[in-house]
């Protein structure tokens, strides 16, 4: 059974396709021990406590500076017991710390098709509005382990989805959750309960 902790600040519209995939046995062997937010105020809590997942908020405000924090969050991963961690919306910088405790066993949901639109300062909208004002024609999104950069971690799968003429970037971003965010993360947890990804220097390979 693979344990996972979902990380998340806000609505937590990828939280609810994971809930949703574990309930159906879109993933199977996996259990969402808990879901963590910086944001006490995140919707994504509620969506938890719905569930019957436990609910916990490690937020960098209350603590006096960022090294507590990031011991806090540490503190916490480390007393779940967890296997995987998973990034779903969260937009509070991982501490090194957790990353050298979780080798390959962090990942994340990336608005865009990496290396593209990736990197400092493309989170949320931002990716979406730089996409339409590049002119690409196909967008998506990447799930990907996280190492110590920003989106530079080993890729793990990627779905395309096209731009459509009239896309408004909310409009864009709306198409990439339902046809590429729900459907991908849930498949790679699935695949990573059974043990069908390993990393090679760096590269994922990724088994049927």
């Amino acid at each position: 059974m693979l344990k996972i902790a979902v990380l998340v600040s806000g609505g937590g519209t990828n939280l609810q396709a994971i809930i949703d995939a574990v309930a159906d046995g879109g993933i199977k062997d996996t259990e969402i021990t808990a879901v963590i937010s910086n944001n006490r105020n995140a919707f994504a809590l509620e969506r938890a406590k719905k569930a019957g997942i436990e609910a916990l908020v490690v937020a960098p405000k209350d603590y006096e500076d960022r090294a507590q924090f990031n011991q806090a969050l540490l503190d916490t991963l480390n007393s779940l017991k967890v296997d995987l961690i998973v990034l779903a919306g969260y937009l509070v910088v991982i501490p090194e710390a957790v990353i050298d405790a979780y080798p390959n066993k962090i990942i994340n949901i990336h608005p865009s098709l990496i290396p593209a639109f990736c990197g400092t300062g493309y989170y949320g909208l931002k990716v979406h509005e730089a996409a339409l004002k590049r002119g690409v024609k196909v967008v998506g999104a990447t799930v990907h382990f996280v190492d110590k950069g920003t989106d530079t971690g080993p890729i793990i799968m990627q779905k395309a989805v096209a731009v459509e003429n009239g896309d408004t970037p909310e409009i864009l971003q709306r198409r990439v959750m339902e046809q590429a965010e729900w459907k991908l993360l849930p498949a790679v947890i699935d695949k990573i309960a059974h043990g069908k990804v390993r990393v090679t220097d760096g590269v994922t390979v990724v088994e049927d």
